[in-house]
């Protein structure tokens, strides 16, 4: 393998950083000891600036390059997104919740294979005679309100970083 550059990262399937490398786990590291990778990273992803800075943390997180994306301007170093998201009203497509009624007059007292029907007790009636309700009927809520997974297919592997090797040029 060939001298890595400073700083670069690499994936690696297995469970340790090799000799010269870290894991990208967002590990501080004292800037008097790692003056060359600090002229690198700087404060990007964390520290004080001052005797400290961080690597990068990639655990649970996927790489994106920066740039502008979805509307949004995305800076070197910034997190963003969830693992996790519950939908507002907002967010859900337009859509109608059509109700079975039938113009026959309620004979049975149990919702099950019956429908809504003219008079209001027994609320049901057999489902012979169906007809779409025209919106004058309509469905509570529904839904618990709880977040759902918002998470790729994925499969996790180790993202390492140089902490030796050459000292990249700009081209």
């Amino acid at each position: 393998m060939s001298e890595p550059f400073l700083a670069e990262i690499r994936m690696v399937g297995f469970n340790f950083a090799p000799r010269g490398w870290a894991f990208c786990n967002g590990q501080i590291l004292p800037i008097n000891q790692n003056q060359a990778l600090y002229a690198l990273l700087g404060i990007t992803y964390g520290g004080d600036g001052r005797v400290s800075f961080a690597l990068p943390d990639l655990c649970g997180r996927a790489p994106v390059h920066p740039g502008t994306a979805a509307g949004d301007n995305i800076i070197q170093g910034d997190k963003f997104g969830a693992e996790t998201h519950t939908l507002i009203e907002a967010e859900i497509p337009n859509h109608t919740h059509g109700v079975r009624a039938s113009s026959e007059p309620t004979n049975a007292p149990i919702p099950t294979g019956n429908t809504w029907g003219v008079t209001s007790e027994p609320f049901y009636s057999p489902a012979a005679g169906l007809s779409m309700a025209d919106g004058a009927v309509g469905i509570g809520s529904g839904g618990g309100g709880q977040a759902h997974e918002n998470c790729q297919p994925s499969l996790a592997l180790n993202f390492c970083i140089a902490l030796k090797g050459l000292f990249p040029s700009m081209s």
